[in-house]
């Protein structure tokens, strides 16, 4: 990122377009209902945060390089080029403005991908260097600690080790010729601790072996957010290289959205190959137990709950059920919101923009989306399966004044389980 220059990022831009990119920009209608797909433009009625209009720096390189009709504008004087005073401009609109939540492309009449393209525009803006500086942090921590957050595997170990002496369970590191290698977000490790047991309680009762790398056990992938593919590559890569020094069968992704995203979608393309293991999300593999019969429960939940559909593992990832099913274990009251599953509206931090401080009060603005759909439901708890939607739904409802318990869905279904008769 130190190298960042205009003609870097001008080169990246070029490099972004491919026949999606160039289909979706010619097929754009400029109806303009991603705008009310969107929460940043819903939350405050600013039309500049129309999804496709954040995309301008990218379209005018696609028309002026690609286009017949963009190639003579340039050549007449009848269309300003990208420019560092350009990109300066939308960087905010591109980083603070857009968690790549995916909703602007379900109700796009001619089915462009817009999320697809404002990820590849931000190659282009990384390497002009053009990012928020929190997530430019988060990005060298993660390449030089391993951790975006900048925890080493030693405050892992501590957290393994208290673990363990609270709940007397073990907690497996570097088995090898397990079923499953588990990675984890800095988040769940400094904030939600209690997901690690829930995990350690969980796969006792099931018989499930699984281990942590203590050389890849970080699951957040900054690359993905911060739209720099080399550094996404980079991290994928050392989760797989772990899983197949490990020879393990399957690595399981946490309660955490890109990270689904990075390790499950996009990694096999970034690094070039196949993986030789499977990857499943967390609520994937424990839908999968309760459906062979090797998660049981008792006792239920009978506050009225609802569910918080996070972004990238619902909308993106496909888990739509898993939840449900698992909620329905053990919630005799559980309601669904309105624009649930794959239409639920995003809580506003992902993207990176939760490490965005300057995105700060536009997150908490575009969080009242979010605050609508909870009082429809009058609900008293609300359940997720996503640390960085924890961490920024309990932000939103502190600055709301709205008091309500945000609980992860791994951790109840942990809190419900028959007791072992030993």
């Amino acid at each position: 990122m130190s190298e960042a220059t205009l003609e870097r990022g001008m080169n990246a831009f070029r490099e972004q377009m491919n026949a999606p990119v160039a289909s979706f920009f010619s097929s754009c209608v400029n109806c303009g209902m991603c705008a009310e797909a969107c929460l940043f433009y819903t939350e405050t009625g600013d039309p500049k945060y129309t999804p496709i209009h954040k995309l301008e720096p990218l379209r005018r390189v696609w028309e002026q390089e690609y286009t017949l009709w963009g190639r003579l504008k340039s050549m007449l004087g009848l269309s300003k080029p990208v420019t560092d005073e350009l990109l300066e401009e939308w960087e905010t609109l591109i980083y603070d403005g857009c968690t790549l939540c995916g909703r602007c492309s379900m109700v796009c009449p001619v089915g462009n991908d817009i999320s697809y393209m404002i990820r590849r525009a931000r190659e282009g803006f990384v390497a002009a260097g053009y990012a928020p500086e929190g997530i430019k942090g988060a990005s060298r921590r993660a390449i030089t600690i391993g951790s975006p957050m900048g925890v080493k595997f030693p405050a892992l170990a501590a957290q393994i080790k208290h673990v363990e002496a609270d709940s007397g369970l073990t907690i497996p590191v570097d088995v090898e010729g397990a079923d499953y290698m588990a990675l984890l977000s800095s988040m769940e490790i400094m904030n939600f601790p209690e997901y690690l047991e829930a995990l350690a309680k969980i796969f006792k009762q099931a018989g499930v072996t699984w281990t942590i790398s203590s050389e890849a056990f970080e699951a957040t992938n900054s690359g993905i957010q911060i739209g720099s593919s080399d550094i996404a590559r980079e991290l994928v890569n050392r989760v797989v290289v772990a899983a197949e020094k490990l020879k393990v069968k399957n690595v399981i992704s946490p309660e955490c959205g890109h990270a689904y995203t990075a390790i499950r979608w996009e990694g096999p393309n970034l690094i070039g190959r196949p993986y030789g293991f499977k990857v499943v999300h967390i609520l994937e593999l424990l839908d999968e137990l309760r459906s062979t019969g090797r998660l049981k429960t008792e006792g239920t939940e009978d506050d009225r709950l609802t569910f918080h559909d996070p972004c990238q593992i619902v909308r993106k990832g496909g888990v739509l059920e898993p939840p449900r099913n698992l909620l329905n274990m053990v919630a005799t009251n559980f309601v669904d919101m309105n624009d649930s599953r794959e239409m639920n509206w995003c809580c506003g931090g992902g993207g990176g923009v939760s490490a965005n401080e300057r995105a700060e009060e536009l997150r908490i603005k575009a969080f009242k989306r979010k605050k609508t759909q909870l009082d429809e439901l009058n609900v008293e708890t609300l359940v997720t399966a996503c640390a960085n939607c924890r961490l920024i739904i309990e932000e939103g409802l502190e600055e709301y004044r709205m008091e309500m318990p945000v609980v992860g869905l791994t951790e109840m279904i942990a809190e419900h389980l028959v007791e072992d008769e030993k």
